[in-house]
Formats: C-alpha cells, sequence, structure tokens
C-alpha cells in the first residue's frame, strides 16, 4: 500500500510540474526498461531458463498476471524493472537451483549471453530510435553566422553576419557542429553563401579557449564566430541513416565513457552526477518541444542504459558477467563468501549513487546548484 501510494504521490507531483508531458516521460522511461529486460527474458527463453517474474517496477506489484508459470507484473515504483530467472536472484547471492530449467546449470558463456542481451537491447532501440529519428529529421543549428569576434580569424578575413558557412577546406558543411570539427591550427579555405553569393575566403584559425560538453576550459583552434540561432532539420534516408544510427549510437555511449572517467580523475564534481529525477525534467521538457527532440533523449537514455548496466559492480549485468568469466578463465565460480560480500557492497554503491543523484537532482531544480 505504502507503494501504491508513494506513486499516485509521484503522478500528483508529476502532472503538477509538467501535465501530461509526465505521463509521456513515464511511458517512455518504461518502454526503455521493459525493452532491457525484454533481452535478458528472450535470450533466457532460447536456452531452456524458466523466467519466475517479468516486473516493469519495482516493490509492491499492482498487476500480475501469470502466463506458462512467469508472473508478468506492473509494481508500484516505476523507477526500474527486473527479470528474476530460476536459479538467479541479486537479492539473495546464495539462493542457487539445479533443475534443468536453472540459470546456475548454464555454462559461464551462456550466462553471459542472457547478461549480456539487455544491454545489447537498448544499444539496438536507440540504433532504431537514430534510424527513425534520421527519417523524420533532426533539427540542428545551421551553419549561419550571428556574431564575429573582435580580433578574430574571421573579423580579419571579413566573414560577416548572415554567412552561411558551406565547406572548410573542401568538407561539406551541414550543420553548426560540424565547423569545430573540421577547424584546425592551419591556412584554411571556407567557402561560404553571402545574400546567394558563393564566396571563397582564405583564412588561419587562432587559438582560443572554448567550453566543452563537461563545461570544462579548453584551447581549441578557433574561427571567432557564433550562431545566429537559425534551425534546420537534417534528413537522412537510406543507407545514409544506418551510419548516422551507428555514429549517434556510438557517439551516446562513449560519452558515459568519457563522464565516468572524467568523474574518477576529478575533472568532474561528483555535484554534476544526476538521477531519476533529472532524466523526468530533461525527457518531460523534451516531449513539449516535439517528438524529434523527444525521441533524441530516449536514444541517448537508452545507449546509456545499456553502457551503464554493462560496469563491472556487482548486482548489475556487467558484474555477473565479471563474475562469469573469473569462472570461465579459472574454471571455478567464485567464493561464495567473496560473491555475497562483493554483491552486497555493489547494492551498497548503487545506492549511494541514487542518493547523491537524487540530492543533486533536487538541489538543482530547486536553484540549489
Amino acid at each position: 500500500m505504502k507503494g501504491i501510494l508513494f506513486t499516485l504521490a509521484l503522478l500528483g507531483l508529476g502532472l503538477y510540474a509538467y501535465s501530461f508531458y509526465f505521463l509521456v516521460t513515464v511511458l517512455a522511461i518504461s518502454f526503455l526498461i521493459f525493452f532491457h529486460e525484454l533481452g535478458h527474458f528472450l535470450a533466457a527463453r532460447t536456452l531452456g531458463v524458466k523466467v519466475n517474474t517479468f516486473s516493469i517496477g519495482f516493490g509492491e506489484k499492482i498487476y500480475t498476471k501469470n502466463v506458462s508459470g512467469t508472473d508478468y507484473c506492473l509494481s508500484a515504483i516505476p523507477l526500474g524493472g527486473y527479470v528474476q530467472l530460476k536459479g538467479q536472484d541479486d537479492t539473495d547471492p546464495k539462493a542457487k537451483n539445479y533443475d534443468a530449467d536453472s540459470y546456475n546449470v548454464l555454462s559461464p558463456i551462456k550466462r553471459i549471453y542472457i547478461l549480456f542481451a539487455g544491454p545489447f537491447f537498448n544499444f539496438i532501440l536507440a540504433f532504431f530510435i537514430y534510424i527513425l529519428l534520421g527519417f523524420i529529421g533532426v533539427e540542428r543549428l545551421a551553419p549561419s553566422v550571428g556574431h564575429i569576434a573582435e580580433g578574430s580569424a574571421a573579423a580579419s578575413a571579413g566573414i560577416a553576419k548572415n554567412d552561411k558557412i558551406l565547406a572548410i577546406n573542401g568538407v561539406k558543411i551541414n550543420e553548426w557542429d560540424e565547423i569545430s570539427k573540421n577547424v584546425k591550427l592551419e591556412p584554411s579555405t571556407i567557402l561560404i553563401d553571402r545574400n546567394g553569393s558563393i564566396l571563397s575566403i582564405n583564412l588561419t584559425p587562432k587559438i582560443g579557449e572554448t567550453i566543452n560538453i563537461f563545461n570544462e576550459k579548453i584551447q581549441h583552434p578557433l574561427i571567432g564566430i557564433r550562431s545566429n540561432g537559425e534551425v534546420i532539420k537534417i534528413y537522412h534516408t537510406g543507407f545514409s541513416s544506418l551510419k548516422f544510427a551507428y555514429d549517434e549510437t556510438l557517439k551516446a555511449s562513449m560519452l558515459i565513457f568519457k563522464s565516468l572517467e572524467k568523474l574518477i580523475i576529478g575533472d568532474i564534481s561528483p555535484k554534476e552526477v544526476s538521477g531519476i529525477l533529472q532524466i523526468t525534467d530533461i525527457t518531460s521538457k523534451a516531449a513539449k518541444i516535439g517528438i524529434s527532440v523527444l525521441l533524441t533523449i530516449m536514444a541517448f537514455i537508452s545507449a546509456n542504459l545499456g553502457v551503464f548496466n554493462l560496469l563491472p559492480i556487482p548486482a548489475l549485468d556487467g558484474g555477473h558477467i565479471l563474475f562469469n568469466l573469473y569462472e570461465l578463465i579459472f574454471r571455478r565460480e567464485v567464493n561464495e563468501r567473496v560473491l555475497i560480500m562483493l554483491t552486497y557492497c555493489g547494492w551498497a554503491l548503487l545506492l549511494g549513487i541514487m542518493v547523491l543523484a537524487t540530492f543533486n537532482d533536487i538541489m538543482r531544480l530547486s536553484g540549489g546548484l
């Protein structure tokens, strides 16, 4: 009953803050979780492992339907989900079963196959969402100049406001972000469109200070221009949609690795860690803006769920994969006491991350960070 009351309170607050778009967010996040667990479920079933429970959400079960021995559940707290296999239970690492349809009788490779299937489905989902985005169009900043910095290479070369960058050193420029990727500290030829006239301008970028996505100040070759804010839609159809989807999925996946690296070495403050409240805030606002923005956020979250679940933390898929790799290499299971201790440490670490992220979210949303 407490879980249901919590959910009702959460829904009330969400609807008050974001109106209908909060329900869109709940459905979107629930679908991402469902798809992850579906990967585990299908992989387990293909190997003949019995699935005891397939739940969307945690805590008290609101609705349960048993089909072919599996309890399909909607649970009260919509902040995750789980598939509970016969012989495998993260809440009780000692619980094992050696029936023919149990997870425990499988070889380490087959167990890894089941464990990897969940994150893999997240990557596949992100890939297909990006394909869809390619066809419906993604909104990007146009490569149009809105401001020229005094004393910059652009000012010296005579680039003017509202000039449209067409190419840099022969590389076609379709959107604003492609400009910085192609600017190097060397003499460059910039092809521009100025009121319908095509001009070629030669300049040499200068080293300057800019801010990256991690809010760090970095030195980078700069032309000395800023966007005028014009937004365009870029389409990726046919085979180009596959390349676009692959590149975007890889980019989204690598971003969490880079973020974790910077967090560990101290380049990013723990205050930057975000959780479900921030995700809800961003996704609800994205839903309000439009379908393409919502799909972009969903694809990014899906890819990050895949990466996060592969981290070698006990209680996550990556931790279980690590234990099975140990068994595969050394031909013996991880010592039970060690397994239990590491599993509980993993739960404690995840709880700590969740508490930190939730605290940061509350402070950020209230204007405290």
